[in-house]
């Protein structure tokens, strides 16, 4: 296992839902300098949250993602072609393939909730369920 982790969206959610594997997603984010997020899951947690609560419910789950201590990973050209491989590879939704590419980039273990992800045997991942 990678001494790092990346927070996928469904990772965020659970924790916000308190979920079943929201006590790993704290204990992840207990360790702040090594626990990440991609860029994408902040549209992700915005949107999702807006289109099943509503509005104003979506918004504070934005700031609420805001305020939790993780390192982003930001979009790059590096990132983009790593998410690309993945894109052409895998049946992944193109937000997976950006966080897939973003576990891999900063060598961490991906934390999901997602089935899209265990048909990827070259990333390192922990399932929530």
């Amino acid at each position: 296992m990678a001494l790092f982790v990346l927070l996928d969206t469904s990772a965020l959610l659970t924790l916000r839902d308190d979920e079943p594997g929201a006590d790993r997603v704290e204990r992840a984010l207990a360790q702040p300098q090594r626990c990440y997020a991609c860029f994408l899951s902040r549209m992700e947690v915005l949107y999702r949250v807006w289109k099943d609560e509503g509005e104003r419910a979506g918004r504070l789950a934005y700031e609420q993602l805001r305020g939790l201590p993780l390192l982003w990973v930001e979009a790059s050209e590096p990132l983009l072609e790593r998410a690309a491989s993945f894109k052409a590879r895998h049946s992944l939704s193109l937000a997976d393939a950006w966080i897939a590419a973003s576990a891999q980039q900063v060598g961490a273990t991906l934390l999901h909730k997602d089935p899209e992800f265990s048909a990827i045997p070259d990333l390192d991942q922990e399932w929530l369920g």
